[in-house]
């Protein structure tokens, strides 16, 4: 019971994270030492997880609906797994 409630809430709160951050404008420039890409420096939140539902064959918003945390765990393991390193 106090799983799905904290579920909800987190849902609850996700919401109105993303109703929030649409109104933020952003900063743009590298992040972590990575130059973005125009095209990504003027996208979404949702199009950004668009081009990864595409990029990696997955269903319209699979990656749009998971957490957070999930997200990040989804990139680590690709970064794991392509070996990716940054330059720094």
């Amino acid at each position: 019971m106090i799983q799905w409630l904290l579920r909800k809430t987190i849902n609850g709160m996700g919401r109105v994270y993303v109703i929030l951050d649409s109104f933020l404008k952003n900063e743009g420039g590298p992040i972590l030492g990575i130059e973005i890409d125009d095209d990504f420096e003027n996208m979404s939140r949702k199009e950004l997880c668009r081009y990864i539902e595409v990029k990696f064959g997955w269903e319209d918003n699979e990656f749009w609906t998971l957490h957070s945390t999930d997200k990040i765990r989804v990139c680590c393991q690709i970064a794991r797994q392509n070996k990716f390193e940054v330059k720094k």
